[in-house]
């Protein structure tokens, strides 16, 4: 394990100018060599530091931004129509991939990563499904299953 700064904000790390603990190789293969991140020596430390400023101005627009889009999903409705038997039960289910074609076709663009759905729909029905925008940031749209 290696300690780094990151100069950028990664969903799976941190938020930039944090300082983590990541493996040897994707420090050494992936963050140092796309500059996503330096190692954490005393230098780099005093330099993230007399740039935190600019970080912290970074983060508040990030936010900012984030709140505005979770302003704008909250009020979404997606409509996924699916085969379904005598039961109300869909033959298959509705997953994340579904999710994001139905907000596309209402121009609605995000990543698989984002939707929060802990298991698949497998029935009709109205879901709330929350989508994390950015850190702790995490509005909930609606969901209607539709027999198609």
């Amino acid at each position: 394990m290696i300690k780094v700064i990151l100069k950028e904000t990664i969903n799976s790390l941190g938020i930039i100018g944090s300082e983590v603990r990541v493996a040897d190789g994707y420090a050494r293969n992936y963050l140092l060599p796309q500059e996503k991140a330096v190692l954490a020596t005393p230098q780099n430390r005093r330099k993230m530091e007399n740039e935190r400023a600019k970080f912290e101005i970074q983060i508040a627009k990030e936010r900012t931004l984030a709140e505005e889009m979770a302003q704008k999903l909250e009020d979404v409705v997606c409509q996924v129509s699916a085969k379904v038997s005598e039961e109300d039960r869909l033959y298959g289910s509705v997953t994340a991939r579904d999710i994001i074609d139905a907000l596309a076709a209402q121009d609605i663009v995000v990543e698989k990563r984002m939707i929060l759905l802990k298991e698949p729909i497998k029935t009709v029905g109205s879901f709330r499904v929350p989508i994390r925008v950015y850190n702790e940031v995490e509005p909930e749209i609606t969901v209607e299953v539709l027999p198609e």
